[in-house]
Formats: structure tokens, C-alpha cells, sequence
């Protein structure tokens, strides 16, 4: 049984933003926070807006992904509520910070989204209230549809409580993430990744690995018995809900796919081939191991080796008590496993 928990410690840190980069998107977010506040200072004196830091960033599971890109969602929010359209909203908040790049910025269903050639970007999703009390939900502006509650708090407080004293989480919600980047086209987005892995995950204390595939196989579980995802959080809605059937099974193939590989690496004791299933479905970042043997046997592994020594009738206990081929008082052969 191969034991690659070093590298899994090694393909997290890999998934890490950059210092560099980090610093770079925070100066940023910094200054697009400037740009609308001067702009509606300007054009819109009557509103007033306000910032905050949402989504993967926020909860600490943000990573690079497979083409070194990163994202950062900075909620704006406006206090009182304007009287103007959701669509008008966000127009005035892009009109705010076109010009901040070279790129024009996208103008999305739910957000308004500034690229950066250093390869990141940040999304302003845009939200209204009528104070500031945090026991009302905001609602966010959305382009097609007008204004929906939500909020984005209430997700960052669900999860900063799920991974409370649990670092091992955050890793397994990284290595999903990168999984969903590897695959990409109909795998689920960051968020579900997320909530399924809060939801299902098993705990293996020093085995990354396998605590991943226990975590797979229990969320693999769940969706067989109901396929949804609920966003713990206002206004509780489906991430799954607009999935059509193919969309939904291509998923779940992948899923088992996923299962049936972590199988067999964990089962695996060459380092480098167990290294190469993880690899198939995490991506080419994560680290291939040693073409070398692991010599470890799990405790299952060694009760099996004894059971045989014992059934062979080769088997010996020591002064110690341990029960061994090689010294001490002879045991009986025996094939008797108890009574039914």
C-alpha cells in the first residue's frame, strides 16, 4: 500500500496563489474599491457603496488553476436601496471601473468581471439593502432576472465553522477543486465541490489519500440517494437543479472513474504507478513519486500475514505476546473462526 501523503502535502502547496500574486490582487481589489467610490461620489452622489470579500478567497480554498490563472469576488453593496434596475445597477458599476485594464470588462449574468494580464481577475457581484443590519439578506443584482435574495456571508460563516480546528478540509476541497479544473466542461463548480465535500467528508488522520477516496465514496453515496446540493446559505437554492440527464451522468461516470482509480492506488505499493492514478484525475501538478516499493504494511495487512502464519501452522508467540514465524512457543494449526 503506497503511502503518498508527502506528495499530496506537495500538490496542495502547489495549488497555493503565489505570494507575488496574491499581493498583486489585493492591490487591485484595493484600487477597483477606489474607482467606484469616486465614480458614484461623482455620478451618482445619492449612493454610497460598500465592500466585502466573498466566495473561495474568503474561506481560504482558493487555488491556481491548471493555467496558473486565480479569482478573488468582492461583493458591492449598496445602502439604501437605489430605485434603479438590477441591470442599471451593475452598468454603473462597470462603467465605474472600465478603463482599470487593458481588457474591457465583462459584463456578466451575476457579476461585473475585471481581467488582468497577470492572470487573475476579480468579479463584482453587486448587492442592495435597506441598512446595514446584518439580519436582513441582501439582494443581488442580476442582469436577466432583476434582483434575487442572497447572501454570501452566511456561506463564509457555515464554512469557517466546518473547518474549525479541521485543516484537513481545506486540502480535500482543494484537491476537488483541482479535479473539477482537470476535467472541466460538465463537472460542478468550486462552490458544490465545496458543500459535498463539507457534507461527506471522512477523516483519515496522516492519509491524504485515502481520506480523498473515503470522502469521494461518501459523497458518491449521497448523490445516488438524492442528487442535489443545497447552498447552505440565503436563499438555499440548487446547485444541481438546472443539470439535464447527460450533464448529470457524465458527472457520476466521472465520479466512479475517480473512486475506482483512488482504489487502486491506495491498494498499489509502487509509488510511482500509484502516483500516476492520482495524477489522471488531479492533473499533471500533482508530483509523481519514486519507482520504489512501500515496504509499510497497513495493520490490515499484517492481522492477514499472522492469520496465515497461524493457519499455515508456522506461527509462534513470543515472551512479548507478539505472534510471529520465528520465535517462541509453537502455536496449533487452527481453522477454527469461531461459532455461527
Amino acid at each position: 500500500m503506497a503511502n503518498l501523503y508527502s506528495n499530496f502535502q506537495e500538490f496542495y502547496d502547489e495549488l497555493q496563489i503565489t505570494d507575488t500574486k496574491r499581493q498583486k490582487m489585493i492591490t487591485s481589489h484595493n484600487n477597483l474599491r477606489t474607482k467606484v467610490k469616486n465614480h458614484f461620489k461623482e455620478k451618482h452622489p445619492e449612493y454610497k457603496p460598500s465592500f466585502y470579500i466573498q466566495g473561495s478567497y474568503k474561506m481560504g480554498t482558493t487555488i491556481r488553476t491548471k493555467d496558473d490563472e486565480c479569482d478573488l469576488d468582492d461583493g458591492c453593496y449598496f445602502i439604501p436601496k437605489p430605485g434603479v434596475s438590477a441591470s442599471t445597477l451593475q452598468n454603473w458599476v462597470m462603467d465605474a471601473v472600465t478603463g482599470t485594464t487593458d481588457a474591457t470588462p465583462s459584463h456578466k449574468n451575476k457579476c461585473i468581471r475585471v481581467q488582468y494580464a497577470a492572470g487573475y481577475h476579480i468579479d463584482l457581484p453587486v448587492y442592495r439593502k435597506s441598512t446595514d443590519n446584518y439580519t436582513e439578506h441582501p439582494e443581488l443584482a442580476i442582469r436577466d432576472s432583476g434582483y434575487e435574495p442572497s447572501d454570501p456571508r452566511e456561506v463564509v460563516v457555515w464554512f469557517q465553522g466546518k473547518k474549525k480546528d479541521n485543516d484537513a478540509l481545506v486540502r480535500l476541497v482543494s484537491y476537488l477543486k483541482s479535479w473539477t479544473d482537470t476535467v472541466r466542461g460538465f463537472m460542478p463548480p468550486g462552490l458544490a465541490m465545496t458543500i459535498l465535500a463539507s457534507n461527506n467528508q471522512k477523516k483519515h488522520e496522516g492519509r491524504d489519500d485515502i481520506a480523498l477516496r473515503d470522502t469521494l465514496k461518501a459523497i458518491k453515496a449521497s448523490l445516488d440517494i438524492l442528487f442535489v446540493c443545497i447552498v447552505p446559505a440565503t436563499p438555499y437554492d440548487n446547485l444541481f437543479a438546472d443539470y439535464d440527464e447527460d450533464r448529470k451522468q457524465k458527472f457520476l461516470e466521472e465520479l466512479d472513474k475517480f473512486i475506482e482509480d483512488a482504489d487502486k492506488a491506495i491498494e498499489e505499493k509502487n509509488k510511482l504507478k500509484a502516483s500516476k492514478l492520482w495524477r489522471k484525475h488531479l492533473g499533471d501538478r500533482f508530483p509523481l513519486a519514486d519507482d520504489e516499493d512501500d515496504e509499510t504494511m497497513s495493520s490490515l495487512e499484517k492481522l492477514r500475514a499472522i492469520g496465515k502464519q497461524v493457519t499455515a501452522g508456522i506461527a509462534a508467540t513470543a515472551k512479548s505476546g507478539l505472534i510471529n514465524a520465528a520465535e517462541g512457543v509453537k502455536n496449533i494449526a487452527h481453522s477454527n473462526y469461531g461459532e455461527e
